[in-house]
């Protein structure tokens, strides 16, 4: 059987009692952002078959324990042994339980020596209130890898900023296809540095529909892949938190977002003066984001983004496979990257781990 049908039959079953962390006080923990890296990223260590892969729900709880059985079965097809945190099934309204519960449950994992690396469950809301909890200082001394997307941009940013390089990709409980496997294997498992082209992802790839570079601005940049969800990014914005995003390559992805709050969210990153400092640009999808009102006097979400983009100045494009798309890459936050903005690819220039 193929790790893609694998990961998509998900027959594996987990001791959910195996192999709990314990509980570290939550006295110690930071209440000031980390100081902003300018110099090199901390690479963390690459995942390797057998190792244990922490599951953490930083933002929105998992709702039974069968969704927690096929989450097991996706991460052991992906040859690694998955280890729960202690309350991915605790529940305060939407989250997986309290800031200071979610937080510690997050630390232990980064503190726990038998953990190779950490990945989210799933997204929702609720990554950001964690922020102030976290000791990133001890993580960025003793860093492990990250995976996760949509509000978990949130930690990937903040992670950034402290300087330890994270993966903004499919989060665990992702449907995985093959595509995605590969894209995360290659970056997380083998260290390599892939060219993503949206050519390769045109037709057959995404159901016969064909998605075409959108070129607003073309060119070629280097710079560290920074950004994430479009709306977790921008409520970070005014806050002790983001990294500094001179010389990055902005990449972005939203979804469910009609046309004038993507206008709204861009108007705001151009205000606070981050759009002015990238040096290039790279939209991935925008998935359901149309104005369900309709109406024929709206702008379609490209003329938003043309109209942004065209008018920086510097390479720009639309079209990658980032965002709530099956089939998503996965992007290393903080590391150096080439996109060509007439070709659609994005071109890692270094290892996301060592």
């Amino acid at each position: 059987m193929t790790i893609g049908q694998t990961l998509t039959r998900r027959r594996a079953l987990v001791n959910l009692g195996a192999g709990l962390c314990a509980l570290p006080a939550l006295g110690a923990f930071a209440r000031t952002a980390p100081t902003p890296v300018s110099g090199n990223m901390v690479r963390p260590p690459r995942l390797r078959n057998g190792d244990v892969l922490g599951l953490v729900a930083p933002a929105g709880f998992i709702a039974d324990r069968f969704g927690l059985d096929e989450i097991a079965a996706t991460v052991r097809a992906m040859g690694l042994e998955p280890r729960f945190a202690p309350h991915l099934t605790a529940r305060e309204g939407y989250l997986a339980g309290s800031d200071e519960v979610r937080a510690r449950d997050l630390m232990a994992m980064f503190a726990d020596d038998t953990v190779r690396g950490l990945m989210a469950v799933r997204g929702g809301w609720g990554s950001a209130r964690l922020l102030p909890h976290l000791d990133f200082a001890s993580i960025a001394r003793k860093p492990k890898l990250f995976a996760g997307f949509s509000d978990n941009t949130a930690l990937c940013l903040a992670l950034a900023r402290a300087g330890v390089v994270s993966i903004h990709g499919p989060n665990a409980a992702a449907s995985w296809p093959p595509s995605a496997w590969n894209s995360f294997r290659q970056v997380a498992f083998e260290g390599a540095m892939p060219t993503y082209s949206v050519a390769a992802y045109a037709g057959p790839n995404l159901g016969g529909r064909v998605s075409p570079i959108k070129t607003f601005h073309g060119g070629k940049a280097r710079g560290r892949l920074l950004g994430g969800n479009l709306a977790v990014f921008t409520a970070l914005v005014g806050t002790p938190w983001l990294p500094d995003f001179d010389g990055a390559i902005l990449f972005l992805e939203e979804t469910n977002e009609s046309e004038y709050r993507v206008d709204r969210m861009l108007t705001q990153l151009a205000l606070a003066g981050i759009l002015g400092k990238v040096a290039g640009v790279v939209f991935g999808q925008c998935t359901h984001c149309e104005n369900p009102d309709g109406g024929f006097s709206n702008f379609t979400v490209y003329e938003v983004l043309d109209r942004r983009f065209a008018a920086l100045g510097v390479p720009a494009f639309q079209g990658a496979m980032i965002g709530h798309v099956a089939g998503q890459i996965s992007i290393p936050v903080g590391a150096m990257a080439e996109i060509d903005a007439d070709a659609g690819t994005i071109r890692l220039l270094e290892p996301a781990v060592i």
